[in-house]
């Protein structure tokens, strides 16, 4: 139920922040939003799980350094089994046409709820994705992430998931 609730938020504020771009009517999009879906911990058969999330990116804070440009990034999912995961962190954009290649890595506070104990509260997220360009400032991509907390705990099982994922700028 708090997965619904989650998705209905987030949707109206999706769909509310693109009809507010609309009136604005500016070509300056600096602002990332995505939203994903996709199978938590997809090789354990035990405490697999569907999950949702949000990730926020903004085009202003981003720099271009030697190893591509990077920018900042924040955002959050959930499981259907009330495990979450809050994170900050960094991710890399090479641009391949129409084709995008972002690596990022981020560590952030995981609360298992009752999903799979991961074996600490600080997990790191490493991520690669690839997306389309898609008309009006969007893009449709695959992603592929590990969990892990670098053996912080007493067990570090780490939880590998892959999402579906759709980018709009504002």
């Amino acid at each position: 139920m708090k997965i619904i609730r989650f998705i209905s938020v987030f949707i109206f504020f999706l769909f509310s922040s693109s009809l507010i771009a609309e009136e604005i009517k500016s070509e300056n999009y600096n602002t990332e939003f995505s939203v994903y879906t996709g199978t938590f911990d997809f090789s354990d058969d035990g405490k697999r799980a569907t999950l949702v999330g949000v990730q926020h990116q903004n085009e202003d804070l981003n720099r271009d350094t030697f190893i591509g440009n990077l920018s900042p990034i924040t955002g959050a999912m959930v499981t259907m089994d009330n495990a979450s995961y809050f994170y900050t962190g960094i991710q890399a954009h090479y641009k391949l046409g129409a084709l995008n290649l972002t690596p990022s890595f981020a560590p952030g506070y995981y609360n298992q709820g009752d999903g799979k104990d991961l074996g600490h509260a600080l997990e790191f997220k490493s991520e690669v994705q690839l997306s389309l360009e898609l008309p009006k400032e969007s893009q449709l991509g695959f992603s592929y992430n590990h969990l892990s907390n670098a053996s912080l705990g007493d067990k570090n099982p780490g939880a590998n998931s892959y999402m579906l994922n759709f980018f709009k700028k504002f």
